[in-house]
């Protein structure tokens, strides 16, 4: 070992390497894409920079990680700042980043990318949620702040176009820090004033830095989430904000918002006239209608003779009667007649008719069996002789057959 040069612990070298590098990088700009990202728990963000050639350790403490308004990924070019630091436990440099940049995009544009992608992947954009504004308000919130241009120029349009609104100011910060949190916060508490139908939140114009507390992922949220209708006022019509994104509609301007929430007090009026002279016409031609119909009703016989429909089914009535009347007499004379032919018929098949021509039926008192022969009687019988009309009582003299 050469005696001119000192020996050095691991420890001493690595101090000695430490303030060199440290005194002659204290702030640095570096280019580099991102690999091997990782968030800890604490919030830290660790990372390696690299190029074609050569990496470089990263860590960016969570103080300066909190003031990012674009999500780190690997793969991602960016301009990364802060001093050069010696890790003596590990012996390797890293730079310790305080301020970061997309290479190519601005920070707020690719922030403004990145989270209007993520939204409109959980669908808080889709048109097909969004509800309609009522037609006639009953109160109006204003979330917005109260010393601005804006909320004079909603309060002015408002109560120009519609007398009769009652609004109410939610005051909160439009932009700068703590802005969003602001206005989330009175998004999600509107619902608990009574008879608010419908909510504004916007602002008027500025930078993008001034309007960005309508891109944050919070006031999204809160605008998705409120249960009335949000309609979102940013800016001029050349900036769309993620809350215009997201709202139930959006309006150009803050004054623009004032003539979406509510009608124009003439232009009602004209309609309601307007719907009283139809309804009026309407009514008239009705009863124009029913007049007519009365008179060609009072025309009709039945009405000009009410009576008479009466007396004609009265002759029909009797012209029936006297048609049943002829029917029964007729089916009465035929039956009668019928009833003779029967009689005639049955008496010329009676006994009694026989009788008539002559014959006479003899019976013997002793039985009053009929006496068809004459072997049936004896000398001295008492027999009945009945004629046609009337019967003879005798006795048996003498009985002659005809054998004999």
């Amino acid at each position: 070992m050469p005696d001119e040069l000192p020996v050095l612990s691991v420890s001493d070298l690595t101090m000695l390497l430490k303030g060199v590098v440290e005194a002659h990088f204290p702030a640095v700009w570096v280019s580099g894409e991102i690999s091997n990202f990782m968030r800890a728990g604490s919030g830290h963000l660790y990372f390696t920079l690299k190029d074609d050639e050569a990496q470089l350790k990263a860590v960016m403490w969570r103080s300066a990680a909190q003031r990012l308004k674009f999500q780190l990924h690997d793969g991602l070019e960016v301009l990364a700042s802060g001093p050069i630091e010696v890790y003596a436990s590990r012996g390797q440099y890293q730079i310790i980043v305080d301020r970061m940049q997309p290479q190519g995009l601005g920070a707020l544009e690719l922030a403004l990318r990145q989270l209007q992608q993520k939204l409109a992947a959980e669908g808080l954009f889709d048109e097909a949620r969004k509800r309609p504004l009522p037609m006639f308000p009953r109160r109006i919130a204003l979330v917005t702040s109260p010393t601005g241009a804006a909320v004079h120029d909603m309060l002015q349009v408002i109560t120009r176009r519609w007398p009769a609104a009652r609004v109410v100011i939610l005051p909160v910060a439009v932009q700068g820090d703590g802005a969003a949190q602001q206005i989330a916060a009175a998004l999600r508490k509107v619902h608990l004033l009574p008879e608010v139908d419908v909510v504004i939140t916007g602002r008027g114009g500025g930078s993008v830095e001034d309007l960005w507390a309508f891109n944050e992922e919070v006031v999204a949220r809160a605008i998705y989430d409120c249960p009335i209708p949000v309609v979102s006022a940013v800016g001029h019509e050349i900036d769309v904000s993620i809350a215009d994104l997201v709202a139930d509609r959006r309006a150009l301007t803050p004054s623009e918002a004032g003539e979406l929430v509510v009608p124009l007090l003439t232009e009602v009026q004209q309609t309601l006239d307007h719907i009283r002279r139809r309804m009026t016409t309407a009514l008239q031609q009705r009863a124009q209608r029913a007049r007519l119909t009365l008179d060609n009703l009072r025309q009709r016989r039945c009405f000009a003779k009410p009576l008479q429909r009466v007396h004609d089914l009265a002759a029909r009535l009797d012209e029936l009667e006297g048609r049943l009347q002829r029917g029964l007499r007729g089916r009465v004379e035929t039956s009668r007649q019928q009833l003779a032919t029967l009689a005639a018929s049955l008496d010329a098949l009676s006994p009694l008719g026989v009788l008539k021509r002559g014959y006479s039926l003899t019976k013997r008192l002793s039985d009053g069996q009929l006496v068809r022969d004459a072997g049936q009687l004896l000398p001295g019988d008492a027999i009945s002789i009945l004629l046609a009309s009337g019967s003879v009582v005798s006795r048996v003299e003498r009985v002659e057959r005809d054998d004999e």
